[in-house]
């Protein structure tokens, strides 16, 4: 028996991964373009970068402080899409889907206080 197949599935090989970089992109784009908080999160990686290429003594200490920075990035995403995700479905005040922004937000926070932390440990040595 053969599992069923999502109609939503699109191509393999190079085409799947070519649409799913398109798809990426368009996601950076959309949430440059309507999320103040992954904009202001780009400008700090964009100044921070160069700081950290600079600070850091070696590679694995430059390595840990972007991907400290990177990880900002990925989060705010994962929250940026639940909180569209929600809203799409209610914009209703309900207590679940308070719980899921603020648990959203709260992992953003973590994140930036994992920079915070890094960016200390990197520094004082």
């Amino acid at each position: 028996m053969t599992e069923p197949v999502s109609p939503f599935k699109g191509k393999t090989g190079l085409a799947r991964i070519i649409n799913a970089a398109g798809y990426s992109w368009a996601g950076l784009t959309a949430a440059f373009r309507h999320e103040d908080a992954f904009r202001q999160e780009v400008f700090l990686l964009v100044l921070l970068v160069p700081l950290a290429l600079y600070l850091g003594d070696n590679g694995i200490e430059r390595a840990l402080m972007i991907a400290a920075l990177l990880l900002v990035l990925i989060v705010e995403l994962l929250n940026s899409a639940v909180e569209a995700a929600v809203d799409r479905v209610s914009l209703e005040l309900h207590p679940l889907i308070k719980r899921a922004k603020d648990m959203g937000s709260a992992a953003v926070m973590i994140s930036l206080i994992n920079v915070a932390v890094v960016w200390l440990l990197m520094i004082a040595g």
